[in-house]
């Protein structure tokens, strides 16, 4: 089974025909105004169009009766002018078309980046950081395609198709009629391309974001990658991925090899039928030469318009799978609305708490457990015991599926986000630098932080680097301007956490993926941070642990001991076996631990550690 199919539970929903329909009419009525410009005024380039032919049968039946070289003159100016004045007015019409396309495709992306910052954090990690990328800018940019040149030349063509036939009609009947002689082959064909083209294209669309998404964690776990040696699983599953992309461009490239052939054969069948069915007519005097002529030029008008919709009716399917996907962001179930309350303390409890990734899956079990103010508690335990889940949890980031996790006697997620981000935040291993400014980047914590107060929140994990930034606060970060390192980002992000002045602060191994030396600097700087707060660490290095007030021992989705370094060791449990695999051999006896560097802090190793956290040599 391939790796698409085990995440499509976690996909970002996609709007149905009926909501996208919605949707498109919302934002026509929007701008309803605009919408009335671009109808009239393609109506009066397409009237200007219909003039040509008909003045040229006009032509025709002047010289056959014997008219003057002026008259012809005349005439000739005219399909000139009404020439000119269809250019004009396409010109304008496209022109008007264009701005509204432009407004609705920043209203669009406007929309969408609320709604996809609304979402719930765990929404987005279940479905997956490729899903969202390829929506938010290969869709987005097809949208704008399709709303800037596809939508209104197709408007355009559509216009004009209905009237040169009207045109037609008007001439003779009987020369209408021949004239639709292709268009059941064009319907038949179109419905038939219709009815496949929105599935092609979505799962077009959906094996883009596989492979976007596959691709994004192979190049984020590289150094895993190389480490465990499952290069070749990775390949193997890309290329998959890219079958998979190529097998639905081909299909979507089989369809339109239908389709346009087809078509081709429908906009010559009229032509060859209405000059015969013409000519028949001119000899037994029911319609005159000039009118031939004209209604053949305007048959052979219709093959224009008619290719450019068969063209662009490729660029709409992909369009509306794009705004489908697009649109589909909204209907996500929302968080339900926090409840409000004001904590009392700044207690956290968590009370009997079960959780599951997939429904019927359980991590953690029952879990029960009490975090006073102030103090300093490791959650330690074997890979994949549910500790960074607790920790989510403790965050207020998910939701339990059964039980509570309060602070001063209020669920978390009854708290409004401002509120619980005041009180709680967690601080991981990845640690994200926005495109801005270094001050865009800090106000991220308070918007109404001044100068003076982002500087101090960086020299409180020691950024001597920010005196160096050649514009200061003002610095541009990222792509195009300066470009952060590993410990510098993490101290932005810690001086973000002085910023947002929580009281408790939990740490999920926020600097296991910093070599030793990086890692050393940015603990000095992390000791400052935490200094007088409530801190929890998921602790996957021992000498985390080690100072803690006390060790909660993670193991199966349940916390099966839970007290000080010395009470578990004592013990010799199963933190006692953690401790004397990881330290290398246990104690004989528990050596008392030196001073804190500070009030709650976790700067101090354990007698006979490294400042790697590895035994002294």
């Amino acid at each position: 089974m391939s790796p698409a199919r085990t995440r499509e539970p976690w996909r970002l929903p996609v709007a149905s025909p009926r909501a996208v329909r919605g949707a498109a009419w919302a934002m026509i009525r929007a701008d309803w105004r605009a919408v009335v410009g671009v109808l009239a005024l393609n109506c009066l380039a397409v009237a200007a169009g219909l003039a040509g032919p008909w003045l040229v049968g006009e032509i025709v039946n002047e010289v056959e009766g014997g008219t003057t070289v002026s008259t012809v003159d005349r005439l000739a100016l005219a399909i000139v002018v009404f020439a000119v004045a269809q250019l004009l007015l396409t010109r304008f019409a496209r022109y008007v078309g264009h701005r509204f396309g432009e407004r609705v495709l920043a209203r669009l992306r406007e929309r969408f980046v609320d709604r996809a910052l609304a979402l719930p954090t765990s929404v987005v990690e279940r479905a997956g950081t490729g899903d969202l990328m390829t929506r938010s800018s290969g869709d987005v940019s097809t949208v704008g395609y399709t709303l800037r040149d596809a939508l209104p030349d197709v408007f355009l063509s559509t216009l004009q198709v209905v009237f040169i036939l009207a045109a037609v009609f008007l001439l003779s009947p009987l020369l209408g009629l021949s004239g639709l002689v292709g268009l059941p082959v064009v319907v038949v064909v179109a419905r038939w391309y219709l009815a496949r083209a929105r599935p092609a294209y979505l799962a077009q669309g959906e094996a883009n974001s596989d492979r976007s998404e596959n691709l994004a964690a192979t190049a984020n776990g590289a150094r895993t990658i190389e480490a465990l040696r499952v290069q070749r699983r990775r390949v193997e599953a890309g290329d998959r991925d890219v079958a998979a992309t190529y097998r639905t461009a081909v299909r979507t490239l089989f369809l339109r090899s239908v389709l346009f052939p087809v078509t081709e054969l429908a906009h010559t069948l009229p032509v060859a039928v209405l000059l015969l069915v013409g000519g028949l007519l001119h000899l037994h005097g029911q319609v005159s030469l000039g009118a031939v002529v004209a209604a053949t030029l305007y048959v052979w008008q219709l093959v224009d318009p008619l290719d450019r919709i068969l063209m662009w009716l490729e660029q709409i399917q992909a369009g509306g799978a794009s705004f489908a996907r697009l649109e589909g962001v909204a209907d996500v179930v929302p968080a339900a609305p926090p409840a409000g309350g004001e904590p009392a303390d700044d207690r956290i409890e968590v009370v009997d708490v079960r959780y599951a990734y997939a429904e019927g899956h359980d991590v953690l079990h029952g879990v029960d457990l009490s975090v006073r103010p102030g103090e300093r508690l490791a959650i330690v335990g074997p890979s994949g015991a549910g500790k960074s889940t607790l920790g989510r949890l403790l965050a207020g980031i998910d939701a339990p599926r059964t039980g509570r996790v309060t602070v001063g006697g209020v669920a978390l997620t009854d708290l409004a986000p401002e509120e619980a981000r005041r009180r709680v935040v967690l601080v991981t291993q990845e640690h994200h630098v926005f495109l801005g400014t270094l001050r865009d980047n800090l106000a991220i914590a308070s918007s109404t932080a001044g100068d003076e107060t982002l500087l101090a929140a960086l020299a409180t994990v020691d950024a001597a680097w920010v005196h160096a930034l050649p514009d200061g606060l003002d610095t541009r970060l990222g792509s195009g301007g300066e470009r952060l390192g590993a410990a510098e980002a993490q101290q932005l992000a810690l001086a973000r956490v002085v910023l947002a002045d929580p009281h408790t602060v939990i740490l999920d191994e926020a600097t296991a993926l910093l070599d030793p030396t990086t890692a050393r600097h940015t603990e000095r700087s992390m000791a400052a941070v935490l200094r007088g707060r409530t801190v929890i660490a998921v602790a996957h290095r021992l000498h985390t642990a080690y100072d803690a007030d006390r060790i909660a021992v993670v193991d199966g989705g349940r916390i099966t001991e839970l007290g000080s370094h010395d009470e578990l060791v004592a013990t010799g449990g199963a933190y006692a076996a953690l401790w004397e695999s990881w330290h290398g051999a246990r104690p004989r006896t528990v050596r008392p631990r030196g001073p804190k560097t500070g009030p709650n802090t976790w700067a101090s190793r354990p007698t006979g550690l490294s400042d790697t956290g590895v035994p002294a040599t």
